[in-house]
């Protein structure tokens, strides 16, 4: 069955994906909030160009791979909207939702600049969660600072900017201290794969769980980042629901689930092969990782349609914190169910020469798996929880070509068009089936939690 036309029969989901809009009562501007342009007024390209270049930094940061990049996008997210929101006359600081952050206030009657406020925000928050990048990164990083410094030294006072300045370098501080409080997240990436996490070999049943796989058998990914700290998400929120019951016996679901896969994998069509490799994002050092890839998507669209600096950052604060709770709910299960992969299983059970279609496209090295367990899908997650919080910006409706593969040659990059964003995270999460990596549930689970993510973000209070 091609991939495309499993797509179709799913487009119902689209309807019983509920997209949450929160209102309230409009209370009256504080005295402070009058006395500076509205972040209404300004356009998008401070968040849209720090966000671009995350993009390029994410390719090639050690160890910042899922579910590690999302969760530092949501802390950045949150820390631009908490600097900016004091300019926003309809929304409010979500710092209440938080316990134990602590915030900086502006001064009353005083005047900001919100792009630079941005800027200074996103300039320490990218120095904060990147002291281990490549010099060369580090100097983008300054270098795009001092690129607004200098824009927006002809547009207000000294007194002005170095007021919103220094206000954004205070709140970045305390976004990232809050942050720090977080012990199973924050610097997690120094040590992603603990040696003192070894896998269990077998469940309650006898069952065999998974183990590093074949053919490099790499240790587990972030094994203890269920324990991660949330933006939205409840405690019970975090458990996926139970996996098939695993079963070798040839009329059991498991086994026809992986069957599939086999099949599947073992007759690939060009479609398949574009679908796979053009939602891959799995090496580092060849793209962005799978959370980045979102980022890169609502890039696309930031720089088509003109929104407001006020509206980008919400979009930012809202995508980052989703796939980051996403990816905690996802990862918890990942290691309370401990489900094979289909390349264990397969050459267990049905053959034992088969391997997955995810091939490194510089090392060569072939039927590659990612090292973590399967079920629920972290692909399925991401593009799930960030097809929402696109559609809550920009509409259900809205047709795009995903570019962000353009003129890659080593692998099947060539854009793809979607007539939505809910489209496009669907076929996202399915773009794990004929890689031969997941199963037909792990995607089902994986595009739950992450509606299911997005969902409890935009519930949160951001209206007054």
């Amino acid at each position: 069955m091609m991939i495309k036309k499993y797509f179709k029969l799913h487009l119902w989901m689209v309807l019983i994906v509920p997209v949450l809009f929160i209102t309230s009562c409009q209370k009256d501007l504080e005295e402070s909030e009058v006395d500076s342009i509205s972040a209404t007024e300004y356009d998008s390209e401070v968040p849209f160009k720090w966000n671009e270049l995350l993009i390029e930094i994410d390719r090639y940061s050690p160890n910042y791979r899922p579910p590690a990049a999302a969760r530092m996008m949501g802390y950045i997210g949150l820390a631009v909207y908490e600097g900016v929101v004091p300019g926003m006359a309809d929304y409010k600081s979500l710092k209440s939702e938080f316990v134990g952050l602590s915030l900086p206030s502006i001064e009353k009657g005083k005047e900001y600049h919100w792009p630079t406020v941005a800027n200074a925000i996103y300039a320490e928050m990218f120095r904060a969660f990147y002291p281990h990048i490549d010099p060369k990164e580090i100097l983008k990083i300054d270098l795009l600072e001092k690129k607004f410094y200098d824009q927006f030294g002809s547009e207000v006072s000294d007194e002005v900017k170095n007021r919103s300045k220094f206000f954004g370098i205070d709140v970045a501080k305390a976004v990232f201290a809050y942050s720090a409080t977080d012990q199973y997240g924050h610097e997690a990436f120094k040590n992603p794969r603990p040696s003192s996490y070894v896998p269990p070999k077998f469940g309650s049943k006898g069952e065999p769980l998974w183990q590093p796989t074949w053919p490099d058998y790499t240790p587990a990914l972030f094994p203890f980042w269920g324990q991660v700290r949330t933006f939205a998400m409840k405690e019970s929120d975090l458990r996926a629901k139970p996996p098939l019951e695993y079963s070798e016996n040839k009329n059991s679901k498991f086994y026809q689930q992986a069957l599939e896969i086999k099949i599947w994998v073992d007759n690939l069509n060009h479609e398949d092969k574009w679908i796979g490799q053009f939602w891959s994002d799995d090496f580092f050092g060849v793209t962005f990782e799978p959370a980045a890839r979102q980022l890169a998507i609502a890039n696309q669209i930031l720089k088509q349609d003109e929104i407001s600096l006020a509206k980008s950052v919400e979009l930012y604060a809202k995508m980052g914190m989703a796939m980051s709770d996403a990816a905690v709910s996802i990862w918890n299960s990942k290691f309370i169910y401990n489900v094979r992969r289909p390349i264990e299983y397969i050459r267990d059970v049905i053959d034992q020469d088969w391997k997955t279609a995810l091939n490194h496209p510089q090392t060569n090295v072939e039927g590659l798996t990612p090292e973590f367990p399967a079920y629920p899908s972290g692909h399925s997650g991401f593009g799930g929880s960030a097809s929402l919080i696109l559609t809550d910006i920009f509409g259900n409706n809205r047709a795009f070509t995903d570019n962000c593969h353009v003129n890659r040659f080593e692998f099947l990059g060539t854009p793809r068009t979607y007539s939505s964003f809910i489209e496009a995270g669907i076929e996202n999460a399915y773009s794990r089936l004929p890689l031969g990596v997941h199963y037909r549930m792990d995607c089902e689970e994986g595009l739950r939690l992450g509606y299911l993510a997005a969902n409890r973000v935009l519930n949160l209070p951001w209206k007054k």
